[in-house]
């Protein structure tokens, strides 16, 4: 995509209730767009309905969903994604993301776990991305996720598996630097050159967080702590590679005072800013 082409634009930040009230106290130059999960605020109301109202009346709004279970071996929940259907209509969001993981069967499992990465399951997941796209009536970005261990009977390369089921769903691609990194280091492999194999034409928007060492050779997803000088590095490739795209931090736990979250955005917007003055000193030179 070019920069014309993203749907939204800069640095964003997650909108977590736990920080509400002080971001709508804050001055909040450095943020372009917001994120919510909508699980977490379909048919709330009341203050904190209102005070969604007044964040999405004041900024582009994307969304990143936790169970659309879009590896399920369930039947899709249609009645659900009409329900998010309805949510984005109502509050304008830009974009609607999902993990490519699945969290149920018969019921709700709490965690997202690992898709095999076989030929089958990319025919199966992209039929049912396909088929929310045609009820949301718009393209959706699936996120890479992290994973502990391959899911049983894996016959491909975690990212074949990626860019095989975006091809076929036709979709877009919320790129999560982070999971990238986590990955990497939990799978042996060079995080730089699985992110350069990702199709940049389909990335929507991009995540970075922090996470948790729990052993020198394994890295748990936590989004509850500073994104790590490593992270920060890739994001850096990840811009000179692909160019600038739209890159919002997640902070899910342990959520610092405003003014500390604030200054990881500031770096989103250090790193982009230096890599658009490099692209038009590239074009006027």
């Amino acid at each position: 995509m070019t920069n014309a082409d993203y749907r939204v634009h800069g640095a964003g930040l997650g909108l977590r209730r736990e920080c509400i009230k002080d971001l709508l106290q804050t001055p909040l130059p450095q943020v372009k767009f917001m994120e919510v999960a909508p699980e977490n605020w379909i048919g709330v109301g009341g203050k904190f309905g209102k005070q969604l109202r007044q964040f999405t009346e004041r900024f582009d709004f994307v969304c990143h969903g936790l169970s659309l279970s879009i590896g399920s071996p369930a039947p899709l929940d249609e009645k659900f994604v009409k329900q998010i259907a309805t949510f984005l209509k109502k509050h304008q969001i830009k974009i609607y993301s999902e993990h490519l993981t699945y969290c149920s069967d018969d019921g709700q499992l709490y965690d997202l776990l690992p898709i095999p990465f076989t030929e089958d399951a990319v025919d199966y997941v992209a039929e049912r991305i396909l088929r929310v796209q045609d009820i949301l009536g718009q393209r959706i970005a699936m996120e890479n996720a992290s994973y502990y261990t391959p899911a049983p009977g894996s016959e491909m390369q975690e990212i074949d598996f990626i860019n095989a089921v975006l091809t076929k769903a036709d979709c877009d691609l919320l790129l999560d630097v982070n999971n990238i990194y986590v990955n990497a280091v939990n799978h042996n492999y060079d995080p730089v050159e699985f992110m350069q194999q990702l199709p940049a034409e389909r990335i929507a928007y991009a995540h970075i967080a922090g996470h948790y060492n729990e052993a020198e050779d394994l890295i748990v997803d936590t989004h509850g702590a500073d994104v790590i000088d490593n992270v920060w590095a890739l994001l850096d490739k990840a811009y000179e590679h692909f160019g600038v795209f739209p890159t919002l931090l997640e902070r899910d736990f342990n959520i610092p005072p405003v003014a500390e979250l604030l200054n990881e955005v500031d770096q989103i917007v250090a790193y982009q800013n230096k890599w658009a003055e490099s692209e038009q000193r590239s074009v006027s030179s």
